[in-house]
C-alpha cells in the first residue's frame, strides 16, 4: 500500500470505511489537489487522478483498514495514478511538459513564504484561479469546486443559482483555462491587489458552508469553517495592508465565535434569542472586535469590514431585545451602497423589523418576491413566515413555512422548519386571514 498505510485497529465494518472515505476526502481533498495542481500543472489531470485514488480507497480501505495517515495514502496513490497516466501517453506528457516550461518563462515562481511568498499551496491557486481571464464568478465558482472541495450543488447555493447552471459555469472556466493556455503559478506582488476580492469572497464562501451546511445531518461543518479562518489569517499576514483581509477574519471570527451555542444536545438549530452567551469565545469576539478596528479606520469601509462590524454589535450585546437595531440597519445601509445584492437587502429587512415592528419589515420582504436568486432560498421563506406569524397571520406563515421546507438543504433546517409549522398547526383557533 501506499505512504502512511496500515490498519487502524483492524478490519472494521465496511461503512465505517466508506464513511473514513468520504470524511478524509472532504478535509484533504483542497490540499490533495492543490498538491497535484502544482505538480503536473493540468487541472483535469489533477481531478481525475484525485478521484481514482478515492476509488481505490473504496476498494482497499474495507478490506485493509483506513491507513494511519490516509491524506498521505490518498496523495500517494494519486501520483501513482498520474506517473501511470503520462507513461500510457507520452503526446499528453509532452504537452504538460511544454505548458509548466511555459508557465516557468513568463513569470518566475514566486519565493518561499520565508522571503514573502505564499505559504500555502491552496492560498497558491485561490490566487491562480483569479486569473482576470476568467469572469469573476467563474473564477469564484471554479475554485470553490476544484480547490476548496464544496460539490457543485453547494457551489450553487453559494451564488443562489440551479445546480445545472453552476455545472455549465464550472466547464466554461476549465475550457479557458485550457484554450487559453492560463498558467497554473503564483502571481507576482503587484497581482496579489487585484485578484485579492475574488480570493476573499471564495474564503467566505467555503466560511459560509461550514457555517449552514447546505445538506446533510448537521446543521454546521467545523472543517470547512476553521479552514477558511485559518486561511483567512494567512492571507492577513502577507497583506497586512490590505484592510479587508482584516475584514473578512473579523467578520469570520466573530460570528464562529457563536457554533458552540448555535446548535443544542440533539444537533437542532437554536436561534440567536435562545442562544447561551456564556458560551460564546469571548477570546474569539474580542480579536475580532480590534479587527473590526483595522478594517474600518483609515479609508472607506469595505463590504468585508462592514459585515463584521454587524456581526460585533450582535456579539456586544446582551440581549436580541438589547441589540442595536437602528446601528444595524444603518450599517446595512452602508453595505447596501458598497455591494448590493439580494441577501443583503434580505438581512436590512429582518433588521428593520426588529427596529420598526414586523409589519414595515413584512413590507420591504414582500417588496422583493420577484427577486429570482431569493425563490429558491429558504431563509427568505422562513423570514416571511416568522414575520407572518408575529402579525398573526397564520394561514400564510404556514404556507411560508411549507415552502420553506421544500427548499431547506440540511436536516436541522429541516427539522426547524417542521418543528415551526406544527407548532403553528396546533393552535387552537381558526386560521386568520390576510
Amino acid at each position: 500500500m501506499g505512504e502512511g498505510s496500515g490498519g487502524t485497529g483492524g478490519q472494521g465494518p465496511e461503512s465505517s470505511a466508506l464513511a473514513s472515505v468520504a470524511s478524509v476526502f472532504r478535509e484533504e481533498h483542497g490540499r490533495l489537489l492543490a498538491s497535484l495542481v502544482r505538480r503536473y500543472g493540468d487541472l483535469d489531470l489533477a481531478e481525475e487522478v484525485t478521484s481514482e485514488a478515492v476509488e481505490a480507497a473504496l476498494v482497499h480501505w474495507p478490506v485493509d483498514g483506513v491507513p494511519a495517515r490516509p491524506g498521505a495514502w490518498l496523495l500517494t496513490t494519486a501520483r501513482r495514478k498520474a506517473v501511470d497516466r503520462l507513461r500510457r501517453d507520452r503526446a499528453y506528457a509532452a504537452r504538460l511538459a511544454v505548458l509548466q516550461v511555459e508557465a516557468e518563462r513568463a513569470v518566475p515562481a514566486a519565493p518561499a513564504d520565508a522571503d514573502g511568498g505564499l505559504p500555502d499551496e491552496r492560498l497558491q491557486l485561490f490566487f491562480t484561479c483569479a486569473h482576470p481571464a476568467l469572469g469573476a464568478e467563474d473564477r469564484s465558482a471554479l475554485t470553490l469546486r476544484c480547490l476548496a472541495g464544496l460539490t457543485t450543488p453547494e457551489v450553487a447555493r453559494a451564488f443562489l443559482v440551479p445546480t445545472a447552471t453552476m455545472a455549465q459555469r464550472i466547464v466554461r472556466a476549465k475550457r479557458k483555462i485550457r484554450e487559453a493556455r492560463i498558467p497554473f503559478r503564483v502571481p507576482g506582488a503587484d497581482e496579489l491587489p487585484d485578484r485579492l476580492p475574488g480570493v476573499l469572497q471564495v474564503l467566505y464562501s467555503i466560511f459560509t458552508e461550514g457555517y449552514a451546511a447546505s445538506s446533510g445531518p448537521q446543521l454546521q461543518r467545523s472543517g470547512p469553517a476553521e479552514e477558511a479562518v485559518r486561511l483567512a489569517r494567512i492571507l492577513r499576514a502577507l497583506l497586512p495592508t490590505e484592510r479587508e483581509t482584516a475584514g473578512l477574519l473579523a467578520l469570520m471570527l466573530l460570528v464562529h465565535a457563536r457554533r458552540d451555542a448555535r446548535t443544542g444536545p440533539d444537533g437542532g438549530i437554536v436561534l440567536l434569542d435562545d442562544q447561551d452567551r456564556d458560551r460564546w469565545d469571548r477570546t474569539m469576539i474580542e480579536e475580532g472586535t480590534r479587527l473590526v478596528v483595522t478594517a474600518l479606520e483609515g479609508g472607506p469601509p469595505g463590504p468585508y469590514g462592514v459585515q463584521a462590524a454587524i456581526a460585533a454589535l450582535h456579539d456586544e450585546a446582551d440581549s436580541v431585545a438589547t441589540t442595536d437595531w437602528p446601528q444595524i440597519v444603518a450599517l446595512y445601509d452602508v453595505l447596501r451602497a458598497l455591494a448590493p445584492s439580494p441577501v443583503v437587502a434580505l438581512n436590512r429587512a429582518v433588521a428593520v423589523a426588529m427596529r420598526d415592528g414586523p409589519e414595515t419589515g413584512l413590507a420591504l420582504l414582500d417588496g422583493l418576491a420577484d427577486e429570482p436568486r431569493l425563490r429558491a432560498y429558504h431563509p427568505y421563506a422562513i423570514a416571511r413566515a416568522d414575520l407572518l406569524a408575529r402579525l398573526g397571520r397564520r394561514a400564510e406563515s404556514e404556507a411560508a413555512y411549507r415552502k420553506a421546507l421544500g427548499l431547506a438543504g440540511s436536516d436541522p433546517e429541516r427539522a426547524y422548519v417542521l418543528a415551526k409549522l406544527r407548532e403553528s398547526e396546533s393552535r387552537a383557533g381558526p386560521a386568520s386571514g390576510p
